[in-house]
């Protein structure tokens, strides 16, 4: 894998932000920005052999400064919400800042995807780090954390995210890529390997329930057009207008998507419990890269994950790590063709 560099812009801050370039022995590319750590561009090969870029973003600093949506950003300290923006550990409460209503949504106000991190080549991958400070956010502990990012001569995108702590904090790490292998996303064909799914509330909390796919329009087992899933009455996707749910994942492989117009298919792996598929509801309408208008239901996200707000539910899997203890989790993004 090559990795070459340019300057990308500046940020309201002042800080220079540089664009990372991952290319693999077959001209496949990847663009990072220590910008939020962000996958800005994903070139892979469509079934007449012409790259194309499977990833929505943006082409300045300013645009993911100005836009929001969390346009292909790692996140954290703890992606997704926290219910009440609070939470306790050894009976000691923290509260931490309300960005989303009267919950926490991606790390709070200023959440990782909102920093420049320090970048460096190492063992053939691009690592990304940053050192979250104990009280940012509120959050608990000095909190110190490497995102590798390798992209593979078989165009496979590999995503590893290793971190530790001198106190326990809660921890939950994905990355926000808006996906869209060609032609109309809801057009393309998903697989997710969940026989259960997190139960939304009104706020986009979990209620704590996991509910069988079985019937419903999460129910993506066996493979189906996007499109024809949101048609479908449902009381779980009329509440957010379209999917935004936790899947229960049921090992390793995650999920497939594949677009009939460009012939581009996608295999999700990670080692992580659950993952966030997003159908970009909220999406607002505005050009993204080369003049691409975006707008709901433009993408979509396969965020894997611990489970949403774990912290305030007993029974989901725990978000808390210690000192002494090492976080280490993978995601694979591999693209093929049909």
């Amino acid at each position: 894998m090559q990795v070459n560099s340019r300057p990308f812009g500046v940020t309201k801050y002042g800080e220079a932000v540089t664009a990372y370039e991952l290319v693999n022995a077959s001209g496949a590319s990847a663009v990072i920005l220590d910008y939020g750590a962000t996958v800005q561009s994903l070139l892979v090969p469509d079934r007449g052999g012409k790259l194309t870029d499977v990833v929505l973003g943006y082409e300045t600093v300013a645009e993911y400064e100005q836009n929001g949506g969390y346009m292909g950003a790692t996140l954290g300290r703890v992606a997704n919400r926290i219910g009440g923006a609070r939470f306790s550990i050894g009976g000691k409460e923290y509260r931490i800042f309300k960005n989303d209503g009267e919950n926490t949504l991606h790390g709070g106000e200023r959440g990782f995807d909102k920093y420049v991190w320090a970048a460096e080549v190492k063992d053939g991958s691009l690592c990304m780090s940053r050192l979250s400070p104990d009280g940012e956010e509120n959050f608990p502990g000095n909190f110190s954390l490497c995102v590798s990012f390798t992209l593979t001569d078989g165009n496979a995108l590999e995503i590893r995210y290793d971190a530790d702590t001198d106190a326990v904090t809660p921890v939950s790490l994905t990355n926000h890529s808006y996906f869209n292998l060609g032609g109309d996303a809801l057009g393309h064909v998903v697989t997710i390997n969940a026989e259960r799914f997190c139960e939304g509330g009104a706020d986009c909390l979990p209620t704590g329930r996991l509910l069988s796919v079985e019937g419903t329009a999460l129910d993506f087992r066996a493979g189906r057009v996007l499109g024809e899933a949101l048609a479908q009455e449902d009381a779980q996707t009329a509440l957010f207008g379209g999917i935004d749910h936790n899947f229960v994942l049921s090992g390793t492989f995650a999920a497939e998507a594949y677009s009939p117009a460009s012939g581009i298919a996608m295999q999700v792996r990670t080692t992580l419990p659950g993952m966030q598929f997003y159908t970009s509801n909220s999406l607002s309408e505005r050009a993204g890269k080369r003049g691409t208008v975006m707008g709901p239901h433009g993408g979509f996200c396969f965020e894997t994950q611990i489970f949403p707000d774990g912290m305030n539910h007993y029974g989901f899997p725990s978000p808390l790590l210690r000192p002494g203890e090492h976080l280490h989790s993978e995601t694979v993004y591999s693209f093929s063709v049909k």
